[in-house]
């Protein structure tokens, strides 16, 4: 999970580009700070979908092979 700080630096930077444009320095932050927050979203929600099985209305297990072959692999 990215830190308080982190974040509010992500929002800082995103209100002042839309008043003025970034230096240099600060596109390069806001672009490393972006794609550490999506990499921790990417990795959140693959960890939520490696609790999900799916079941149709007839009770039975119809969870796609895929999503069966990751949650075998993290056992």
């Amino acid at each position: 999970m990215l830190s308080k700080e982190k974040i509010n630096r992500i929002n800082e930077l995103a209100n002042k580009s839309k008043q003025e444009e970034l230096t240099k320095a600060e596109k390069a932050e806001q672009k490393k700070l972006r794609e550490e927050y999506l990499k921790n979203a990417r990795k959140s929600f693959k960890n939520q979908l490696k609790g999900v099985t799916v079941v149709d209305p007839l009770g039975n297990d119809v969870t796609p092979d895929k999503l069966k072959q990751m949650q075998k692999n993290e056992k």
